[in-house]
């Protein structure tokens, strides 16, 4: 559970500041204190859904969707400071289709093990989907 937070803890090294705050958003844009508690509450869900999925064998018989998981955990810690840090609003949108992509992997394994560590990730899936559509109207806009 501790690896998902920390990678959650580099997100808010990069805060959005007033470079985020003069951008043209779309209207479904919520304010800056949600994305807070629901990363929060999504990194959390994602370090639960792992573990499920590690007590069945742990590294040696389930390193594909361990893999998997740290693939895309890996490729979400790149995002905020792709988007806030580098302001590389196209180079963070690449990188959230590969993230859905690796996360979409990884839920169908871990569903695969274990069902309740599988819909654990529908709603970070959702959310996902969410956040690409809030990077691409951003780019669009900006």
């Amino acid at each position: 559970i501790l690896l998902p937070v920390a990678v959650g803890g580099v997100g808010a090294l990069f805060q959005p500041g007033e470079w985020y705050a003069g951008l043209q958003k779309p209207p479904w844009n919520p304010p800056n204190s949600v994305f807070g508690p629901v990363w929060t509450a999504l990194y959390i869900a994602m370090g639960v859904a792992a573990w499920r999925v590690w007590r069945h064998g742990g590294w040696a018989r389930q390193r594909e969707a361990l893999g998997l998981f740290l693939a895309q955990l890996a490729a979400n810690a790149i995002w905020t400071p792709l988007f806030f840090g580098a302001q590389a609003l196209g180079r963070a949108l690449a990188d959230l289709v590969l993230i859905i992509v690796l996360a979409a992997l990884t839920a169908r394994r871990f569903w695969a093990v274990d069902r309740i560590a599988g819909g654990i990730f529908v709603p970070y899936l959702v959310w996902l989907l969410y956040a690409l559509s809030l990077n691409a109207a951003i780019l669009w806009l900006n």
